[in-house]
């Protein structure tokens, strides 16, 4: 039986491509879906995100009963999860965009602005080279591509996976146990990217 693989839908994700990536990643059957249903019995779960960090906490939140259902899903029962871009910054605790906005808490730390400079180009955007701070069955160094104008800022070091640099040192990748999430666009990452996405597929944390 095919395992079953949610890319939820909240209206704040590059939705088409993360699922083409998917599909030619090797997955057979990806929905994308807005139903807490089918989530609370996916077999994986992934969360994009592109935007605002408030709009889209605030957009996944609106969806009745959706982050109860990760959560049981993904913190309580062990399902791979993946977040990507802001996927990943929601699992923050708060986000500092347009005022101050509660992420979900899976992963201690506050987004936060990249400090104005003349040095570096904000948004961080295009290909950059990620650094890996500690082993993961997911990552490897290499090259990915970033499109962002705010940083996670981790609270416990150990959840950090992987850096960046633009203008100093950037969380790249956090996560801990059955949780991964990703700064860059895998999607966008080419060989990189579908490496990742590929073994995300098999991935037994």
């Amino acid at each position: 039986m095919a395992q079953t693989i949610a890319l939820i839908d909240y209206g704040a994700g590059n939705l088409h491509s993360v699922y083409n990536a998917l599909k030619a990643s090797g997955a057979s059957s990806v929905e994308v879906t807005a139903d807490p249903t089918y989530v609370a019995k996916a077999d994986r779960i992934i969360l994009p995100g592109v935007g605002a960090f408030g709009a889209c906490i605030n957009a996944l939140g609106a969806i009745d009963g959706m982050i109860a259902a990760m959560d049981k899903r993904v913190r309580d029962e062990g399902a791979p999860f993946l977040g990507i871009c802001v996927g990943m910054q929601l699992l923050a605790d708060e986000g500092v965009e347009h005022g101050t906005h509660q992420g979900l808490g899976w992963i201690g730390g506050t987004v936060r602005a990249f400090e104005p400079s003349n040095t570096i180009k904000i948004p961080h955007m295009g290909w950059n080279q990620l650094r890996l701070v500690q082993g993961h069955a997911l990552l490897e160094n290499g090259e990915a591509y970033f499109l962002h104008g705010y940083k996670f800022d981790a609270t416990d070091h150990d959840e950090v996976i992987a850096m960046t640099d633009h203008g100093g040192e950037v969380t790249a990748a956090i996560g801990r146990d059955n949780i991964l999430g990703v700064q860059f666009h895998p999607e966008k990452s080419q060989h990189y990217g579908l490496s990742l996405l590929s073994r995300f597929l098999d991935w037994s944390p």
